[in-house]
């Protein structure tokens, strides 16, 4: 029954003849899933320190250091590393261990090539398409991008990437978000090995215009604007080095989450 229910769901934003109906609308579709499992919980711990910069490229991960520090086995935490392996943040080396993802910066281009591509799909989905609550969810979001712009910079590079991601779940295209999330993962770890600092702002007015031209249901325009805004995006690499610091150091902020959980 879930699977005919998913069906219905693709089928209601890629059928041209649904436009007016829009993406089903959720409580709350904003809001990241919760992890089911603490293997989920360490991965999405994991992904969120790389994804903020907390986890250089190329740094060791030793599965003994993440499960003290998360208070899991060493099992939990192998699982989890095999996850983001798979997602590509992690590289799986025979007899030396797992490492934050070190990409090239040609590699970077291409991942920015492939996101540019499924982000502009996602905007041809919903344009016209998005209910007047989930309009009010993106704008809302906005907001929160804006209110600690210049003020807290790890969450301002959360929510950066989270922005694509809730666009993306309205698609309610699993395929999609699957992809689009993957992407976007890789996409922070390039700004994070290559990355100069900017001004966020660009971002939280550009985010606001994609909104714009979605809500008038501009397909054109909001193609255009977010393939922009990716490029500019990926324009603000360049090399820059990063500090040593000790891992469990790192993650102590996204411990407290997993250990909380029950067994």
């Amino acid at each position: 029954m879930k699977n005919a229910q998913s069906g219905a769901t693709s089928r209601s934003v890629n059928d041209p003849t649904a436009k007016g109906k829009g993406p089903p609308a959720d409580d709350d579709i904003t809001a990241r899933p919760a992890p089911s499992s603490r293997t989920e919980a360490v991965q999405e711990a994991l992904r969120q320190a790389i994804i903020e910069q907390k986890l250089r490229p190329g740094a060791r991960l030793p599965e003994d250091a993440l499960g003290e520090t998360f208070g899991t086995s060493r099992t939990i935490a192998r699982e989890a590393l095999g996850r983001l392996a798979v997602e590509g943040l992690v590289d799986l080396k025979p007899n030396k261990g797992a490492f934050v993802a070190n990409p090239t910066l040609e590699e970077g281009r291409d991942i920015f090539l492939v996101r540019r591509g499924l982000e502009q799909t996602v905007t041809s989905l919903l344009a016209g398409r998005l209910k007047p609550e989930q309009v009010a969810q993106l704008k809302a979001f906005n907001e929160k991008e804006r209110s600690v712009s210049g003020i807290d910079e790890r969450e301002s590079i959360r929510l950066a990437g989270e922005f694509h991601l809730v666009l993306a779940r309205m698609t309610g295209n699993q395929l999609l978000i699957r992809y689009v999330t993957e992407v976007v993962s890789r996409c922070s770890l390039i700004l994070a090995m290559y990355g100069r600092p900017h001004s966020a702002d660009c971002g939280v007015d550009e985010h606001a215009e994609i909104i714009a031209a979605l809500e008038r249901g501009d397909a054109a325009r909001a193609s255009h604007l977010m393939d922009h805004h990716l490029e500019s995006v990926a324009g603000r690499a360049m090399l820059e080095a990063r500090t040593e610091h000790d891992i469990r150091e790192l993650l102590a902020p996204y411990a407290a989450r997993v250990k909380g959980m029950s067994e």
